[in-house]
Protein backbone atom coordinates (compact mmCIF):
# COMPACT_ATOMS: atom_id res chain seq x y z
CA UNK A 1 0.00 0.00 0.00
CA UNK A 2 1.51 2.94 -1.07
CA UNK A 3 -0.27 6.96 0.02
CA UNK A 4 1.34 10.10 -1.01
CA UNK A 5 0.57 13.59 1.15
CA UNK A 6 2.45 16.29 -1.42
CA UNK A 7 0.81 19.61 -1.31
CA UNK A 8 -0.11 19.23 2.41
CA UNK A 9 2.02 22.06 3.76
CA UNK A 10 4.07 19.73 5.65
CA UNK A 11 7.48 21.37 7.40
CA UNK A 12 10.77 19.66 8.54
CA UNK A 13 13.13 21.13 10.95
CA UNK A 14 16.19 18.76 11.41
CA UNK A 15 17.37 20.60 14.63
CA UNK A 16 20.66 21.71 13.63
CA UNK A 17 19.29 25.34 13.32
CA UNK A 18 15.54 27.43 13.47
CA UNK A 19 14.57 27.54 9.70
CA UNK A 20 11.82 25.15 8.40
CA UNK A 21 12.31 23.38 4.74
CA UNK A 22 8.95 22.36 2.86
CA UNK A 23 8.88 18.95 2.51
CA UNK A 24 6.92 15.92 0.57
CA UNK A 25 5.37 12.77 2.22
CA UNK A 26 5.33 9.65 1.11
CA UNK A 27 4.02 6.58 3.08
CA UNK A 28 4.63 3.28 1.57
CA UNK A 29 5.33 -0.48 3.20
CA UNK A 30 5.20 1.07 6.40
CA UNK A 31 7.62 3.57 6.23
CA UNK A 32 7.16 7.49 6.47
CA UNK A 33 9.16 8.95 3.74
CA UNK A 34 10.03 12.55 4.18
CA UNK A 35 11.54 14.31 0.95
CA UNK A 36 13.94 17.41 1.16
CA UNK A 37 14.58 20.06 -1.18
CA UNK A 38 17.69 18.95 -1.68
CA UNK A 39 16.99 15.49 -3.39
CA UNK A 40 17.40 13.72 0.87
CA UNK A 41 14.61 11.33 1.24
CA UNK A 42 14.05 10.55 5.48
CA UNK A 43 12.59 7.13 5.91
CA UNK A 44 11.06 6.94 9.48
CA UNK A 45 8.93 3.48 10.08
CA UNK A 46 5.57 4.54 11.20
CA UNK A 47 5.64 2.39 14.39
CA UNK A 48 8.70 4.63 15.73
CA UNK A 49 6.58 7.85 14.98
CA UNK A 50 5.35 10.03 18.33
CA UNK A 51 3.04 12.99 18.33
CA UNK A 52 4.12 15.25 20.65
CA UNK A 53 1.45 17.44 22.56
CA UNK A 54 -0.09 20.66 20.42
CA UNK A 55 1.27 23.40 21.85
CA UNK A 56 0.08 26.92 22.17
CA UNK A 57 -3.42 25.87 20.39
CA UNK A 58 -1.93 25.39 16.87
CA UNK A 59 -3.95 23.58 14.24
CA UNK A 60 -2.27 20.35 12.84
CA UNK A 61 0.48 18.46 14.73
CA UNK A 62 4.09 17.79 15.65
CA UNK A 63 5.87 14.53 14.88
CA UNK A 64 8.74 13.20 15.94
CA UNK A 65 10.97 9.73 15.66
CA UNK A 66 11.95 7.48 18.81
CA UNK A 67 15.60 7.62 19.13
CA UNK A 68 15.93 11.28 17.37
CA UNK A 69 15.46 14.12 19.97
CA UNK A 70 16.24 17.09 17.45
CA UNK A 71 13.89 16.08 14.54
CA UNK A 72 10.48 17.58 14.35
CA UNK A 73 7.80 17.19 11.49
CA UNK A 74 4.87 19.78 11.53
CA UNK A 75 2.09 18.85 9.50
CA UNK A 76 -1.25 20.47 9.08
CA UNK A 77 -3.70 17.75 7.04
CA UNK A 78 -4.24 15.47 10.12
CA UNK A 79 -5.14 12.49 7.32
CA UNK A 80 -1.74 11.34 7.96
CA UNK A 81 -2.24 10.35 11.65
CA UNK A 82 -4.69 8.20 10.86
CA UNK A 83 -1.91 5.43 9.43
CA UNK A 84 0.47 6.15 12.80
CA UNK A 85 -0.56 3.05 14.55
CA UNK A 86 1.62 4.36 17.53
CA UNK A 87 1.81 7.97 17.79
CA UNK A 88 0.06 8.14 21.84
CA UNK A 89 2.41 5.20 22.82
CA UNK A 90 4.89 6.03 25.37
CA UNK A 91 8.61 5.93 23.93
CA UNK A 92 10.19 2.50 25.78
CA UNK A 93 13.14 3.27 28.00
CA UNK A 94 16.07 4.35 26.01
CA UNK A 95 19.04 1.70 26.69
CA UNK A 96 16.36 -0.77 28.31
CA UNK A 97 18.03 -4.16 26.90
CA UNK A 98 22.03 -2.52 28.17
CA UNK A 99 20.59 -1.94 31.38
CA UNK A 100 18.71 -5.24 31.46
CA UNK A 101 22.77 -6.94 30.28
CA UNK A 102 24.12 -4.85 33.18
CA UNK A 103 21.32 -5.97 35.78
CA UNK A 104 22.47 -10.02 34.83
CA UNK A 105 25.75 -9.14 34.91
CA UNK A 106 25.77 -7.50 38.29
CA UNK A 107 23.52 -10.93 40.22
CA UNK A 108 26.10 -12.99 38.10
CA UNK A 109 29.26 -11.26 39.78
CA UNK A 110 27.30 -11.41 43.40
CA UNK A 111 26.83 -15.18 42.48
CA UNK A 112 30.10 -15.77 42.35
CA UNK A 113 31.71 -13.93 44.78
CA UNK A 114 29.01 -15.35 47.11
CA UNK A 115 29.24 -19.10 46.18
CA UNK A 116 32.64 -19.03 44.78
CA UNK A 117 35.39 -16.36 45.72
CA UNK A 118 34.50 -15.59 49.36
CA UNK A 119 34.48 -19.60 49.85
CA UNK A 120 37.72 -20.19 48.22
CA UNK A 121 39.04 -16.84 50.20
CA UNK A 122 38.32 -17.82 53.24
CA UNK A 123 39.49 -21.48 52.97
CA UNK A 124 42.89 -19.89 52.29
CA UNK A 125 42.66 -17.28 55.20
CA UNK A 126 41.58 -19.66 58.16
CA UNK A 127 44.91 -20.73 58.59
CA UNK A 128 46.49 -17.78 58.46
CA UNK A 129 44.28 -16.66 61.62
CA UNK A 130 46.20 -16.11 64.86
CA UNK A 131 44.95 -17.99 67.69
CA UNK A 132 44.40 -15.70 69.82
CA UNK A 133 42.21 -13.88 67.29
CA UNK A 134 40.69 -17.22 66.57
CA UNK A 135 39.65 -17.62 70.17
CA UNK A 136 38.87 -14.05 70.68
CA UNK A 137 36.34 -14.26 67.30
CA UNK A 138 34.93 -17.25 69.29
CA UNK A 139 34.17 -15.96 72.70
CA UNK A 140 32.43 -12.85 71.04
CA UNK A 141 30.10 -15.25 69.30
CA UNK A 142 29.02 -17.40 72.25
CA UNK A 143 28.31 -14.72 74.75
CA UNK A 144 26.14 -13.60 71.22
CA UNK A 145 24.46 -16.90 71.05
CA UNK A 146 23.47 -17.06 74.49
CA UNK A 147 21.55 -13.39 74.12
CA UNK A 148 20.29 -14.43 71.06
CA UNK A 149 18.41 -17.42 72.27
CA UNK A 150 17.65 -15.87 75.49
CA UNK A 151 13.76 -15.49 74.56
CA UNK A 152 12.60 -12.91 77.24
CA UNK A 153 15.39 -10.87 75.71
CA UNK A 154 16.81 -10.31 79.86
CA UNK A 155 19.06 -12.71 80.48
CA UNK A 156 21.60 -14.88 78.53
CA UNK A 157 20.97 -18.49 77.84
CA UNK A 158 22.87 -19.70 81.14
CA UNK A 159 25.54 -21.83 81.42
CA UNK A 160 25.10 -25.30 83.45
CA UNK A 161 28.33 -25.86 85.78
CA UNK A 162 26.56 -27.68 87.93
CA UNK A 163 29.69 -28.99 89.59
CA UNK A 164 29.10 -33.31 89.45
CA UNK A 165 27.78 -32.71 86.21
CA UNK A 166 30.95 -30.49 84.87
CA UNK A 167 33.35 -33.00 86.33
CA UNK A 168 31.50 -35.65 84.39
CA UNK A 169 31.96 -34.14 81.24
CA UNK A 170 35.48 -32.77 81.77
CA UNK A 171 36.61 -36.86 82.69
CA UNK A 172 35.01 -37.40 79.20
CA UNK A 173 36.78 -35.17 77.29
CA UNK A 174 39.96 -36.19 79.35
CA UNK A 175 39.23 -39.66 77.84
CA UNK A 176 38.59 -38.69 74.91
CA UNK A 177 42.01 -36.55 74.71
CA UNK A 178 41.98 -34.97 71.45
CA UNK A 179 45.05 -34.44 69.85
CA UNK A 180 44.79 -30.75 69.30
CA UNK A 181 47.75 -28.98 67.07
CA UNK A 182 49.38 -26.24 68.98
CA UNK A 183 48.18 -23.23 70.09
CA UNK A 184 44.68 -25.02 70.03
CA UNK A 185 42.63 -25.69 72.79
CA UNK A 186 38.46 -27.33 73.37
CA UNK A 187 36.59 -25.54 75.81
CA UNK A 188 33.29 -27.46 76.06
CA UNK A 189 30.12 -25.75 77.39
CA UNK A 190 26.19 -27.08 78.18
CA UNK A 191 23.99 -24.54 77.71
CA UNK A 192 20.52 -24.64 79.47
CA UNK A 193 18.26 -24.74 76.48
CA UNK A 194 16.30 -27.34 75.40
CA UNK A 195 17.49 -27.76 71.30
CA UNK A 196 18.59 -30.81 70.12
CA UNK A 197 21.65 -29.60 68.81
CA UNK A 198 25.56 -29.41 69.12
CA UNK A 199 27.78 -27.09 67.24
CA UNK A 200 31.55 -25.71 67.44
CA UNK A 201 32.57 -22.42 67.37
CA UNK A 202 35.99 -20.75 66.35
CA UNK A 203 39.17 -20.73 68.71
CA UNK A 204 37.90 -24.49 70.02
CA UNK A 205 34.69 -23.56 71.42
CA UNK A 206 32.12 -26.41 71.27
CA UNK A 207 28.09 -25.86 72.42
CA UNK A 208 26.30 -28.78 73.77
CA UNK A 209 22.40 -28.29 74.64
CA UNK A 210 20.58 -29.72 77.65
CA UNK A 211 18.60 -30.74 74.72
CA UNK A 212 20.79 -33.15 73.35
CA UNK A 213 21.73 -34.41 76.30
CA UNK A 214 18.42 -35.39 77.36
CA UNK A 215 17.64 -36.82 73.69
CA UNK A 216 20.85 -38.94 74.34
CA UNK A 217 20.36 -42.99 74.96
CA UNK A 218 23.27 -42.92 77.20
CA UNK A 219 26.42 -41.41 76.97
CA UNK A 220 28.32 -42.96 74.36
CA UNK A 221 26.13 -41.24 72.35
CA UNK A 222 27.16 -37.67 74.02
CA UNK A 223 30.83 -38.92 73.53
CA UNK A 224 30.26 -39.26 69.84
CA UNK A 225 28.59 -36.05 69.11
CA UNK A 226 31.70 -34.28 71.46
CA UNK A 227 33.82 -36.26 69.12
CA UNK A 228 32.51 -35.34 65.81
CA UNK A 229 32.40 -31.26 67.01
CA UNK A 230 35.82 -31.66 67.95
CA UNK A 231 36.91 -32.91 64.32
CA UNK A 232 35.16 -29.80 63.03
CA UNK A 233 37.40 -27.66 65.59
CA UNK A 234 40.73 -29.59 64.61
CA UNK A 235 40.12 -28.73 60.90
CA UNK A 236 38.98 -24.96 61.69
CA UNK A 237 35.55 -25.62 60.00
CA UNK A 238 33.84 -22.82 62.24
CA UNK A 239 36.18 -20.18 61.34
CA UNK A 240 35.42 -21.20 57.43
CA UNK A 241 32.38 -20.59 58.20
CA UNK A 242 32.63 -17.84 60.01
CA UNK A 243 34.24 -15.93 57.36
CA UNK A 244 32.28 -17.17 54.44
CA UNK A 245 29.20 -15.84 56.44
CA UNK A 246 31.35 -12.44 57.20
CA UNK A 247 32.27 -11.75 53.67
CA UNK A 248 28.61 -12.74 52.32
CA UNK A 249 27.48 -10.14 54.77
CA UNK A 250 29.93 -7.54 53.57
CA UNK A 251 28.77 -8.20 50.03
CA UNK A 252 24.90 -7.97 50.98
CA UNK A 253 25.63 -4.73 52.56
CA UNK A 254 26.77 -3.11 50.01
CA UNK A 255 23.73 -4.14 48.11
CA UNK A 256 21.22 -3.56 50.37
CA UNK A 257 22.76 -1.11 53.82
CA UNK A 258 24.38 -1.31 56.34
CA UNK A 259 25.28 -4.63 58.18
CA UNK A 260 27.90 -3.77 60.11
CA UNK A 261 25.82 -3.64 63.42
CA UNK A 262 24.12 -5.75 65.84
CA UNK A 263 21.89 -7.29 62.92
CA UNK A 264 25.16 -8.81 61.60
CA UNK A 265 26.12 -10.34 64.66
CA UNK A 266 23.06 -11.66 65.31
CA UNK A 267 22.81 -13.07 61.96
CA UNK A 268 26.08 -14.44 61.54
CA UNK A 269 25.27 -15.93 65.36
CA UNK A 270 22.68 -17.96 63.77
CA UNK A 271 24.10 -18.82 60.63
CA UNK A 272 26.85 -20.71 63.33
CA UNK A 273 23.71 -22.32 64.70
CA UNK A 274 22.52 -23.90 62.35
CA UNK A 275 26.15 -24.58 60.50
CA UNK A 276 25.87 -26.77 57.52
CA UNK A 277 29.34 -27.76 56.55
CA UNK A 278 30.00 -29.00 53.10
CA UNK A 279 29.62 -32.80 52.62
CA UNK A 280 33.48 -33.45 52.51
CA UNK A 281 33.72 -31.48 55.97
CA UNK A 282 31.19 -33.34 57.76
CA UNK A 283 32.33 -36.67 56.69
CA UNK A 284 35.91 -35.51 57.71
CA UNK A 285 34.61 -34.46 60.87
CA UNK A 286 32.87 -38.21 61.03
CA UNK A 287 35.97 -39.93 60.27
CA UNK A 288 37.87 -38.11 62.98
CA UNK A 289 35.16 -38.99 65.67
CA UNK A 290 35.38 -42.41 64.53
CA UNK A 291 38.95 -42.96 65.04
CA UNK A 292 38.62 -40.60 68.32
CA UNK A 293 36.06 -42.94 69.55
CA UNK A 294 37.90 -46.17 68.48
CA UNK A 295 41.11 -44.88 70.48
CA UNK A 296 39.26 -44.00 73.80
CA UNK A 297 38.00 -47.42 73.90
CA UNK A 298 34.12 -45.37 72.85
CA UNK A 299 32.05 -47.83 69.86
CA UNK A 300 32.33 -45.42 66.93
CA UNK A 301 28.92 -46.72 66.04
CA UNK A 302 27.32 -44.75 69.07
CA UNK A 303 27.81 -41.67 66.23
CA UNK A 304 24.89 -43.83 64.09
CA UNK A 305 23.17 -44.49 67.04
CA UNK A 306 22.68 -40.91 67.82
CA UNK A 307 21.78 -39.78 64.61
CA UNK A 308 19.33 -42.56 63.91
CA UNK A 309 17.60 -42.00 67.22
CA UNK A 310 16.87 -38.80 66.14
CA UNK A 311 15.52 -39.38 62.91
CA UNK A 312 13.49 -42.25 64.74
CA UNK A 313 12.26 -39.83 67.02
CA UNK A 314 11.58 -36.52 64.90
CA UNK A 315 12.16 -37.36 61.39
CA UNK A 316 14.44 -36.34 58.70
CA UNK A 317 13.75 -32.88 59.11
CA UNK A 318 11.03 -31.57 61.80
CA UNK A 319 12.23 -30.73 64.88
CA UNK A 320 15.86 -31.09 65.14
CA UNK A 321 18.44 -28.28 63.57
CA UNK A 322 19.69 -28.94 59.97
CA UNK A 323 23.40 -29.54 61.47
CA UNK A 324 22.35 -32.71 62.38
CA UNK A 325 18.95 -34.34 60.19
CA UNK A 326 19.22 -32.47 56.94
CA UNK A 327 21.92 -33.91 55.73
CA UNK A 328 21.30 -35.62 52.03
CA UNK A 329 23.36 -38.31 53.02
CA UNK A 330 22.58 -38.96 56.57
CA UNK A 331 21.73 -42.98 55.97
CA UNK A 332 25.52 -43.28 54.75
CA UNK A 333 26.81 -41.66 57.38
CA UNK A 334 24.77 -43.95 59.81
CA UNK A 335 26.34 -47.01 57.78
CA UNK A 336 29.88 -45.16 57.80
CA UNK A 337 29.88 -44.85 61.85
CA UNK A 338 28.12 -48.37 62.72
CA UNK A 339 30.57 -49.88 59.82
CA UNK A 340 33.71 -48.16 61.70
CA UNK A 341 33.26 -49.89 64.89
CA UNK A 342 35.30 -53.31 65.22
CA UNK A 343 33.23 -56.29 66.59
CA UNK A 344 36.20 -57.82 68.55
CA UNK A 345 37.52 -54.56 69.74
CA UNK A 346 36.66 -54.07 73.86
CA UNK A 347 35.01 -50.94 74.02
CA UNK A 348 33.71 -49.05 77.48
CA UNK A 349 31.06 -47.19 78.65
CA UNK A 350 32.08 -43.20 77.60
CA UNK A 351 30.71 -43.08 81.23
CA UNK A 352 29.87 -45.02 84.55
CA UNK A 353 26.45 -44.80 85.43
CA UNK A 354 26.35 -42.69 88.35
CA UNK A 355 28.38 -40.17 85.82
CA UNK A 356 26.29 -40.69 83.24
CA UNK A 357 22.94 -39.53 85.89
CA UNK A 358 25.21 -36.47 86.74
CA UNK A 359 25.94 -35.05 83.08
CA UNK A 360 22.20 -35.45 82.58
CA UNK A 361 21.69 -33.36 85.54
CA UNK A 362 24.47 -30.53 85.19
CA UNK A 363 22.17 -28.16 84.37
CA UNK A 364 19.72 -28.88 87.76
Amino acid sequence: MSIGFDGMGAAFFEGDRPVAEEVSLHIASGILQIGLDDGRILRWPVGEVRQLPDMAGRKGAVLRRIGDPLARLYITDASLLAHLPNRFRRNPPEGRGRLLAWAVAAIAAVALQIGVLIPLLADNMAVYIPPAGERALGEATFGHIREALDETGLNPVPVCDVPEGRAALDGLIGRLDPQMAEGQQVTVAVLDHDMVNAFALPGGFVVLFRGLIDAAEGPDEVAAVLAHEIGHVVSRDPTRHALRSAGSIGVLGLLFGDFAGGAAVLFLAERLIAAQYSQEAEAGADRFAHALLDRAAISPGALGDMFEGMRRRFGDSEGVTAHFLSHPRLGERIDAARAAADAEADYRPALTPPEWDALRNICR
